[in-house]
């Protein structure tokens, strides 16, 4: 985060000193990647329809354990890494913890989907909301403080 704001001001401090058609520049090349991002986020909407009605409603996946143990490590890392950073007051816990959170919501959103009728599905809703939602929040608060402390 700290190379982003550092790139960020310089960005700003050379737009002061450029021409104004170099500025324009700038901004057109900014603008068109956002607009490169929002356009990609809209044709995912009608995919979304071609998913719903496509996929069927079981599947056997080859690494299903590899998948599974695949998020839980990112997740695990994750969480040793946000809370090392935040410990020595590194700014980029910030990062850590935004995208620890969301795997935190990934994994607790695909457990309980995923999860067989009956004990399989109570186990997914304790873990859900005994632990993986709680430390997602936890993590979302953080990012949240560390981004407002860095703004500020």
């Amino acid at each position: 985060m700290s190379m982003l704001m550092i790139r960020q001001e310089q960005v700003a401090r050379q737009e002061q000193r450029a021409t104004p058609r170099a500025a324009v520049s700038r901004l057109r090349r900014r603008c068109r990647t956002e607009h490169v991002l929002v356009g990609c986020g809209l044709a995912l909407l009608p995919w979304l329809v071609v998913l719903a009605k496509g996929l069927p409603g079981t599947a056997v996946a080859a690494h299903w354990n590899t998948a599974w143990v695949g998020l839980d490590t990112l997740e695990a890392l994750g969480l040793i890494a946000t809370g090392l950073l935040a410990a020595r007051g590194h700014h980029l816990h910030a990062l850590t913890a935004s995208a620890t959170a969301t795997l935190l919501v990934v994994d607790a959103w695909f457990d309980t989907v995923t999860a067989a009728p009956g004990g399989d599905q109570l186990s997914a809703l304790a873990m859900a909301f005994g632990a993986e939602l709680p430390l997602a929040t936890v993590c979302a608060v953080l990012a949240v403080r560390g981004l407002a402390r860095r703004a500020a």
